[in-house]
């Protein structure tokens, strides 16, 4: 027990000792720590103020702790070693730095050939599609060649006639002559070009008896004619200007027999010949009746049955407009469709026609077998009824309240002056013309000049009388513009009025219209006409239009172009296969000579069809303006209809399926050349481009240090004679495709729209189709139009700043359209768009085509444009109402058709998207 008390008191020892060791242990630990405190703490501070305070004598080398140099750092050893290897690893150091910049600069020359060879694998890549494209074609050109088995053969080579032609058979009698034997067409080869040689009358007795206003036009239209020309040697058709003839100093008919064939060409018979007698008035006597004129052809107003050739003579409208342009703004306007008065004619008959026969021949030799029926008492006794049953306003008078115009015997002569006759027509939906009551009397200057006045002020002719012979009627299909109506029938003709629809009356009033603007309206386009029908009686074709020269502005190049991603971006829409081929002009047309042949009645009788106003469309080659002609199917020899449609004009044949085509961007700009250079870096790598032709309107030539792009294909900077908006359309000759992109040099758009756009004017050739639409509103308040550019659901027109439409259209606004029109744009320096639009809807009798949603253009940055101004909309209502007063109605059409793709936001897995290159 002891043992284990003593254990658990301490364990060893006696009277306490292990505790006292405990104590003791707990003191020194407690001293030690103070200790260690001291040291950590004071030390430092003691040694701190020493070495900064202590040994401030001037000597250094009795300093204890002052600074010391490197090197005497240095002499101590560890310090030495310490310094050889700073110095060691700072070398290694820069070593290692030089060395990764050395690196640095071979990775980035890797890096640049690394980016050059893929550019040169890429434009290998393009080289080849190129050229596998080029050996597609040419294989399928080839094909095509080798199955019709037909070369191309060159012009044969033109033959010059002899001076003294070889005579051959006079047929049995001057009435019986025909262009099969009383034309000599040898002189005519189909390569020829049609000259024609016209008479100075001047030089031989009769021109002093001429008319003066008549040869005064007669001479200034010839001055201007293409087909005219100074060497009779290798004329094919010699022209005699013989009237109007002043009656005072008319010469005998004797003398002017003789005088004709001592002509220095006339040959014994005239072949060839051409004698033309214009009348300016309606009395203008036929004195060429009891002339001999052989074989020559004539062209006047008055023709007996026993004096005119059909097929070979030629009936010709009055010359009204002598020296001066018809007034567009004096024409009244073709709707509305009715008038006040139903039908109206004034008109005084002198003799009767027992009478006029007796007196001019012996009635036995006039009548064989029986007798005409003269029908003009009934005629008058039924339009008097009419009259005063007053179910419709008509005015009828069959005595003159002044002395009537002199006239042929039984021919029905004018009242009154020509204004107020005109007056009258004013106010008529129907002007009655009754034919002389001599059967044999065909035609005469009378009624010519009655059909004239009608067509002028939009009164649709009624001629009573069906065996009348109208002015240029084996050409021209007078149905579709007058109605023509047997005397006898002369009791049905009110009910006949009433009876035709509105539609149909417009449409005749349209193309009464168009044949007065292009056949009858001035000196030059009678003189063309006549020269027209002979020209396509014997098959030549027509002369080409002049093209606008286009005078390039020397300019540098080679700035590489960049293809910004938002442009060249097609987003969804797959286009299918692309032309990347290089330029490539449209197709001339091949159907110069069988077109003449083949389709004379419709060339000559496009309204009131798709072109219904001017002659110069693709469906006339035989235009009356041969100074202005198109010598092609389509009109002129550098555009087509293409070689995916054989020839086919127009829509009729969707150009969608041509298998090449491009087209050309026309870019007109001001003096705003940063603007421009964007516009044409972002065409870069557009395809189907063949060309951009930039129409530099401003008199200040472009920077001589402005470096322009490279785009991949030509840019042609064409220099203009004066400031104007109608530059934009004129027919350059540096265009050789069909297809033409109007641009302004603000427009932005993307690739894939402008290809979108362009698939779609393919199939609708003879469409503008564009971007931008805008329209037209009657404003009821001020009873005229407006133009509107707000958001709509339905559009009138394109504008031209960015949209497609064929080169025809372009020499039609150039040389064709109302110069009136072209000047209103240079006078407000506006409204170049909405005359094309006019034009073309006009001419087609269809809207306008849009394309994506896009309604406007944004371009940050760009300069103020005309549009901008505040004055820009006043103006262009101003455009649209001249514009309606020129055409005589509103060719504007609504729409609210928007063409986009098949597949516009259709989301199709990727392997089933190439169906669309089939579509």
């Amino acid at each position: 027990m002891t043992g284990y008390t003593m254990l658990r008191n301490g364990g060893v020892g006696n009277g306490g000792q292990p505790w006292v060791l405990r104590w003791s242990s707990r003191i020194r630990l407690t001293w030690l720590s103070f200790t260690l405190f001291v040291i950590l703490v004071f030390f430092p501070l003691i040694a701190h103020y020493y070495l900064t305070t202590i040994d401030d004598a001037d000597d250094a080398g009795k300093r204890i702790f002052g600074p010391r140099t490197g090197n005497e750092l240095c002499e101590v050893k560890h310090v030495q070693d310490l310094c050889r290897i700073r110095e060691s690893v700072s070398e290694e150091l820069l070593q290692l730095e030089a060395k990764r910049q050395e690196l640095n600069s071979e990775i980035a020359k890797l890096n640049l050939k690394i980016e050059a060879c893929k550019k040169s694998i890429e434009n290998a890549k393009q080289d080849l599609l190129q050229l596998k494209n080029v050996i597609s074609q040419t294989e399928h050109s080839y094909k095509e060649l080798m199955a019709q088995n037909q070369p191309k053969l060159s012009l044969p080579i033109r033959l010059l006639p002899d001076k003294d032609d070889a005579t051959f058979p006079l047929p049995k009698s001057n009435r019986n002559c025909r262009l099969h034997n009383c034309f000599d067409y040898s002189r005519c080869p189909l390569t020829s070009g049609f000259p024609v040689y016209v008479y100075n009358s001047d030089d031989y007795p009769f021109g002093s008896s001429l008319d003066p206003l008549i040869k005064q036009a007669f001479e200034a239209t010839v001055r201007t004619n293409v087909y005219v020309t100074e060497n009779a040697n290798i004329a094919c058709v010699y022209i005699i200007l013989l009237g109007e003839m002043q009656e005072p100093v008319m010469p005998k008919p004797t003398e002017l027999e003789q005088q004709l064939h001592s002509l220095p060409y006339w040959r014994t018979d005239g072949h060839n010949h051409l004698i033309i007698n214009l009348s300016r008035k309606s009395e203008t006597q036929n004195f060429i009746y009891n002339i001999s004129t052989g074989r020559a052809m004539i062209a006047q107003s008055t023709f007996y049955d026993a004096q005119y050739r059909p097929g070979f003579d030629i009936v010709v409208s009055p010359l009204v407009h002598a020296m001066s342009e018809p007034n567009f703004l004096e024409i009244p306007p073709q709707v509305p469709v009715k008038r006040k008065y139903l039908f109206s004619f004034q008109g005084e008959k002198i003799e009767s026609l027992r009478s006029s026969l007796q007196e001019v021949r012996s009635f036995e030799e006039e009548i064989e077998g029986n007798a005409p029926a003269d029908y003009d008492d009934r005629i008058i006794t039924t339009l008097k009824a009419v009259q005063d049953s007053k179910l419709d306003f008509v005015l009828v008078e069959f005595t003159c309240k002044n002395q009537p115009k002199a006239s042929l015997p039984t021919e029905w002569a004018l009242c009154g002056e020509r204004d107020d006759r005109l007056e009258l027509l004013k106010l008529s939906t129907f002007a009655l013309i009754i034919t002389p009551g001599d059967t044999h009397l065909v035609i005469s200057a009378g009624c010519t000049m009655r059909l004239f006045e009608a067509l002028e002020v939009g009164a649709i002719p009624v001629v009573l009388g069906e065996q009348v012979q109208l002015p240029y009627n084996d050409v021209i299909r007078w149905n579709e513009a007058a109605l023509i109506i047997p005397k006898p029938r002369i009791t049905e003709v009110h009910f006949l009025l009433r009876s035709i629809s509105d539609n149909d009356l417009l449409a005749m009033r349209r193309q009464g219209r168009f044949l007065w603007e292009t056949y009858f309206s001035t000196s030059d386009n009678v003189f063309s006409t006549v020269l027209a029908i002979i020209r396509t009686r014997i098959q030549i074709p027509a002369a080409p239009i002049r093209e606008e020269p286009a005078v390039e502005i020397p300019h540098r190049s080679g700035k590489a172009a960049g293809t910004d991603p938002n442009m060249a971006d097609n987003g969804d829409l797959d286009l299918g296969p692309v032309e990347t081929e290089p330029p490539y002009a449209s197709p001339k047309y091949l159907r110069n000579f069988t077109l003449t042949a083949m389709d004379i009645y419709r060339n000559w009788n496009s309204a009131p069809g798709p072109f219904h106003l001017f002659p110069y469309t693709p469906f006339d080659p035989v235009l009356p303006s041969e100074a202005k002609f198109l010598g092609s199917g389509t009109g002129f020899r550098p555009i087509g209809g293409g070689a995916g449609g054989s020839g086919k004009e127009f829509q009729a044949a969707l150009g969608g399926n041509v298998p090449r085509e491009q087209f050309t961007v026309v870019m007109l700009t001001y003096e705003r050349e940063e603007v421009l250079m964007n516009s044409l870096e972002r065409l870069n790598g557009l395809p189907y481009l063949n060309k951009v032709v930039v129409v530099w309107n401003s008199p200040k030539l472009p920077s001589e240090d402005l470096l322009w792009p490279d785009i991949g294909v030509p840019i042609m900077v064409v220099r203009t004679e004066k400031n104007s908006l109608n530059n934009r359309f004129l027919p350059w000759d540096e265009i050789d495709t069909e297809a033409i992109l109007s641009i302004d040099d603000d427009a932005h758009l993307r690739h894939d729209e402008i290809m979108f756009g362009f698939r779609v004017w393919r199939e609708a050739r003879d469409r503008i189709v564009g971007f931008p639409g805008r329209y037209h509103a009657w404003d009821i308040p001020h009873q005229s139009w407006l133009y509107n550019s707000n958001y709509s659901c339905e559009l009138s027109m394109v504008l031209t700043g960015a949209a497609f439409f064929h080169k025809y259209y372009a020499y039609l606004y150039s040389y064709v359209m109302p110069q009136a029109i072209r000047d209103m744009v240079d006078e407000y320096i506006n409204c170049e768009d909405i005359a094309m639009n006019f034009l073309v809807s006009h001419l087609t009798r269809k809207p306008p085509i849009k394309v994506t949603s896009r309604w406007t253009f944004r371009c940050p940055g760009c300069p103020q444009a005309l549009s901008h101004d505040d004055s820009h909309f006043h103006e262009r209502h101003k455009c649209i109402n001249f514009f309606v007063k020129v055409y005589g109605y509103m060719p504007l059409l609504y729409t609210q058709f928007r063409v986009d793709s098949v597949l516009f936001k259709t989301r199709l897995p990727h392997d089933k998207t190439k169906c669309f290159k089939f579509i």
